[in-house]
């Protein structure tokens, strides 16, 4: 597939000969850099999951961009942006769709929920109940909704985007343990640091910056450009690297359940995703080594509870991925 720029983009001062995907991923993340200031990492974690073809999930406090992030990339890859706020009594048909009856017809039609888009925003999905969460599950894993036993294919790219606060617990429902395993990467935004704080005081508000964000290709393109990132092979010693830490996770005494081999190949989907932001077409260890918490502290269950407040000293899920880090080889 052919990947294109609009014609009404301004001019970049990006180096030209660079490959095309390189150009455009450099222009992606500097539009999501002018909303998110001062969070390259994040932003290259979350476009390393983009890429991979999965799901993000942002889990940080209220106000720090999780909902700019999503709608930045929305508008920078030109895509369809639905959102869905969730709440306790967010029904299952909100979300994939309902049969409205016709009478003048005699028929029941069809409307689609927000679930056909391009990029699903789930704001505060712990908030949704159970029955609601597990509507998503299969749009996930298949990118295929079930309408009245029909299967209804949803878009070539797919994805979502889903946030949540860990600091709230009432009225909550933690999401359950294959929900999460669908996410290819949990991220945390964290606050600015002190050297962009004044800066960000100092810019346009949120919606100044947002309306600035240009699309710079179709959704087509990203979605060959998933193509492209799950086409670069990976050297068996990295491959080794990274399953001796999936592994790992299994063995580890402060763990009860450890990365599902669902878990491993999105590992790897992933690193595949980095390896192409970088705009390189092959797998370092260095890749696996940056993603690794993201990509596998979310999958992991602890023998205690998992928040770092309860949790003994040193046995956070990402203080274990830490821990197995450094206890697994790195090849050469």
């Amino acid at each position: 597939m052919t990947l294109k720029f609009p014609d009404t983009l301004p001019v970049h001062t990006v180096p030209s000969e660079l490959p095309r995907h390189a150009r455009l991923l450099m222009r992606l993340r500097d539009n999501l850099s002018r909303v998110l200031i001062g969070k390259s990492h994040e932003i290259d974690l979350f476009l390393a999951g983009v890429l991979s073809g999965g799901h993000i999930l942002i889990e940080d406090v209220p106000g720090v961009g999780k909902t700019m992030l999503a709608k930045a990339f929305a508008r920078s890859i030109g895509g369809k942006l639905r959102r869905i706020q969730c709440t306790p009594d967010l029904l299952p048909t909100d979300i994939v769709g309902v049969s409205v009856y016709n009478p003048q017809e005699s028929t029941f039609q069809f409307k689609p929920g927000p679930i056909f888009s391009h990029i699903l925003l789930a704001d505060e999905i712990n908030r949704a109940s159970p029955r609601t969460q597990s509507a998503l599950l299969e749009a996930m894993g298949e990118k295929q909704a079930t309408v009245d036993g029909q299967s209804l294919p949803l878009e070539s790219l797919f994805c979502v985007i889903a946030t949540q606060n860990p600091v709230e617990a009432q009225g909550t429902y933690p999401l359950p343990e294959a929900q999460l395993d669908r996410f290819a990467i949990r991220i945390s935004l964290g606050y600015p640091p002190a050297s962009e704080a004044r800066r960000l005081l100092l810019q346009p508000d949120d919606q100044e910056r947002l309306e600035g964000v240009e699309p710079i290709f179709e959704p087509e393109a990203l979605a060959a450009l998933q193509r492209a990132a799950a086409g670069i092979p990976i050297e068996d010693s990295v491959a080794d690297y990274l399953l001796a830490l999936v592994e790992a996770t299994r063995r580890h005494p402060a763990v009860r359940l450890g990365v599902s081999p669902r878990g491993a190949l999105a590992f790897l989907a992933v690193t595949k995703g980095r390896a192409l932001l970088q705009g390189r077409d092959f797998v370092t260890p260095d890749d696996v080594k940056t993603l690794a918490a993201a990509t596998l502290s979310h999958r992991l269950i602890l023998n205690w509870p998992s928040s770092t407040l309860n949790a003994p000293a040193g046995n956070s899920k990402a203080e274990v991925v830490q821990e197995i880090l450094q206890q697994v080889v790195v090849p050469r």
